[in-house]
C-alpha cells in the first residue's frame, strides 16, 4: 500500500488574556485566566477543529507589570484535570519545572491526568529560565548548564517511574483475591546525583504507557535534552530558513540517539491574525498594538533578552547583546531578527508585546494557509503551536476558516484516527524503559527472582 501522505500537527497556545499582552482590550475578548468556562469553550473550538494538542504554559512566580495570563492564572494540571472531563480527543498539555519541582509529584501528576483524561496527557518539561521562581521556594537559581544537567536527571527518573508498573499489573482477580500481579510491578532504586527516588508510582501503567513528553529548549543542553527524551517540541522562530536548518540539525542530533524524524514534531510557535483582505488583517494588528503602552511590555523584552531594557532608549538601535542565562531560544531568534532585518529596539519592543517574541503572520484565510503549507512542504515544521492573540474570536477565526483550507489542501485530518495524543502525533506506545526494566523489584527482589511485597 502507498504511504500516507504527510499531515501537519497544530496545538493551541492557550493564555486566557490572550497571547498579545493587551488581547484583552480587544472588544469582546475574554479578559481571564482563572476562569474554567472560557478555557472550555477554548478546547471545544479546538477540539471542533480536530487540533492535537491544548498547551498550558506555568511559571512559579508573579510580576503585575508582566503579561496579565503570566501574573494571574490556573495551576495547570487542576485546569486540565477539568478539561479532561470535558473533552474526548484533545490532547492535554502542561509545563512542569524540574528546577522546582520533583520527579515522583511529575510522575504522578501526570500519570493521573493520562487515566483521567483515556491517553491525552502530555508534560512540558522546563528547567525554569527566570530567576524570580527562587525566593518562593528559599532556594538559589541555578545556572542554565546545571539546570539542564539537573533536568536530564530528572525526566530520566520520571520515565523510570512511570515504567515501574506494567501492562497487567492490576489483575482484581475476584475468585483468587488477587489484585496485583507483583512480578509486574518494580521498585525504581535511583540514587543520582541530584534525587534518590525508590518507587514504584502509586498509580498503575498509563493509557499512553508514559505520558508525551514536550520541549522547548533552544540551547545546546536544551536540544541535547530534547533529542533524547522528547515527543515534541516547541520552537521559537522568526525566518523560515532558519527554521529548516534548526529541524535538519535536530534531526542530525536524533540519529545519534539511534531515533529518527518521525519520532518527534516540530512546532514553531505563530500568531496568525485573520482578515477578509491583509488590509482588514494589518488593521486588526494595529488596533492590537495600539492598545500597548511604552512600558507594558518592557519586563518582557528584558526577560527574553536577559538583560533590563529599561536602559536602552526604544528608539535607538538593538544593542548588541549576548545570549542570556534565562532562554537561549526567543533571544537567539529576536536578535537574528534584529540583524537581518536592520530593526530598532522599538521594532523589538513591539514583537515581544504582540507575540511574546513568537513569529506573527498577517492576512486572508488562504494567504495564511499558504504560508503555513511552504513551512510544512519545504521542511521547515512539522505543525504549528498556534497561539491567538485573543479569545475566543481569534480563534474561531482560524480553527473555521484556516483549518477547512487546510483540509481542502489534504494538509491536515478531517477527523482524529484515534483516541490519544500518541495517536494524533502518529507515535508508538513505549515500551518499558531499561532504566526500569528488572531494577529493584520493589524490596531488590526475592532469590527466585520474583519481586517481594512491599
Amino acid at each position: 500500500m502507498p504511504e500516507a501522505p504527510r499531515q501537519m500537527h497544530l496545538g493551541v497556545f492557550v493564555l486566557g488574556t490572550g497571547n498579545h499582552i493587551a488581547g484583552w482590550r480587544y472588544p469582546g475578548a475574554a479578559d481571564s485566566f482563572q476562569s474554567l468556562e472560557v478555557i472550555q469553550r477554548i478546547a471545544a473550538t479546538a477540539e471542533r477543529g480536530k487540533f492535537d494538542l491544548l498547551f498550558l504554559g506555568d511559571g512559579l512566580s508573579a510580576n503585575i507589570n508582566d503579561h496579565p495570563s503570566f501574573a494571574a492564572r490556573f495551576e495547570p494540571i487542576t485546569m486540565l484535570s477539568a478539561l479532561a472531563a470535558t473533552t474526548t480527543h484533545l490532547g492535554l498539555g502542561a509545563t512542569m519545572s524540574t528546577t522546582y519541582c520533583e520527579p515522583y509529584q511529575v510522575a504522578r501528576f501526570f500519570a493521573s491526568l493520562d487515566h483521567l483524561s483515556g491517553g491525552r496527557a502530555a508534560w512540558n518539561a522546563v528547567t525554569t529560565s527566570g530567576s524570580s521562581a527562587a525566593a518562593n521556594f528559599g532556594r538559589d537559581h541555578p545556572r542554565h548548564g546545571a539546570r539542564y544537567d539537573i533536568a536530564e536527571e530528572f525526566v530520566d527518573v520520571v520515565c523510570g517511574l512511570w515504567d515501574c508498573w506494567e501492562d497487567g499489573a492490576i489483575v482484581a482477580d475476584r475468585e483468587s483475591g488477587r489484585y496485583f500481579d507483583p512480578r509486574k510491578v518494580r521498585a525504581l532504586n535511583h540514587q543520582g546525583r541530584y534525587f534518590q527516588v525508590k518507587g514504584p508510582l502509586n498509580i498503575g501503567r498509563t493509557p499512553q504507557g508514559r505520558p508525551v513528553i514536550l520541549q522547548a529548549g533552544a540551547s545546546e543542553p536544551g536540544q541535547a535534552l530534547a533529542a533524547r527524551t522528547a515527543d515534541a517540541i516547541f520552537s521559537v522562530t522568526q525566518d523560515i530558513g532558519e527554521s529548516r536548518a534548526f529541524r535538519a540539525g535536530f534531526h542530525a542530533r536524533l540519529a545519534g540517539f539511534g531515533r529518527g524524524p518521525e519520532e518527534v514534531a516540530i512546532l514553531p510557535g505563530v500568531m496568525p491574525v485573520i482578515g477578509d483582505t491583509l488590509a482588514e488583517a494589518r488593521a486588526e494588528l494595529d488596533r492590537l498594538q495600539s492598545f500597548v503602552g511604552e512600558t507594558d511590555a518592557l519586563a518582557m523584552l528584558g526577560y527574553r533578552l536577559g538583560t533590563d531594557m529599561s536602559a536602552y532608549p526604544l528608539d535607538g538601535p538593538v544593542p548588541d547583546l549576548p545570549l542570556p542565562d534565562t532562554s537561549h531560544g526567543f533571544a537567539r531568534a529576536m536578535l537574528a531578527k534584529a540583524r537581518r532585518e536592520k530593526l530598532m529596539l522599538r521594532d523589538l519592543y513591539n514583537l515581544t508585546a504582540a507575540a511574546r517574541g513568537h513569529w506573527v503572520i498577517c492576512g486572508t484565510a488562504a494567504t495564511i494557509a499558504d504560508t503555513l503549507e511552504e513551512w510544512f512542504i519545504t521542511g521547515a515544521a512539522d505543525g504549528f503551536n498556534i497561539l491567538p492573540p485573543y479569545f475566543p474570536w481569534a480563534f474561531d477565526r482560524f480553527v473555521d476558516q484556516v483549518v477547512p483550507e487546510l483540509q481542502r489542501r489534504g494538509l491536515y485530518r478531517r477527523d482524529y484516527a484515534g483516541r490519544m495524543l500518541r495517536d494524533h502525533l502518529d507515535l508508538p506506545r513505549p515500551e518499558i524503559s531499561s532504566l526500569a526494566n528488572g531494577i529493584g523489584k520493589l524490596t531488590g527482589g526475592g532469590r527466585d527472582g520474583r519481586a517481594e511485597a512491599v
